[in-house]
């Protein structure tokens, strides 16, 4: 069943980076900060390096950075996917990312 558009969206997402250093892993949050947030319709951001304390079995281990926003509706997402801050975040962040995973889910 597609999301109605007047519905909430949590777009999540987590990077996994070709140079795995802490410099990398900084400078990929700072362009999050920079490019991603405050857009229109955003309800929540954050941006940052995966929390390495935590090694319990059920934790996820294989990515550096992970980025949630909340959006008040799937129309403002899909805003934010279309918006020039966004596209210039993917052409300069992109060589750098080894691999991205992407959870979206609708409320």
């Amino acid at each position: 069943m597609a999301a109605s558009k007047s519905e909430s969206l949590v777009h999540a997402v987590y990077f996994t980076l070709k140079d795995r250093s802490d410099g990398a892993k900084d400078r990929l949050v700072a362009a999050c900060y920079e490019y991603l947030n405050d857009h229109p319709g955003t309800v929540h951001f954050s941006a940052g390096r995966r929390a390495e304390a935590y090694q319990r079995a059920v934790n996820d281990t294989q990515y550096d950075v992970g980025l949630i926003l909340t959006f008040a509706t799937v129309a403002d997402h899909d805003r934010y996917q279309d918006s020039e801050r966004h596209k210039k975040f993917i052409s300069e962040q992109s060589d750098s990312w080894a691999e991205v995973r992407v959870f979206d889910t609708s409320g």
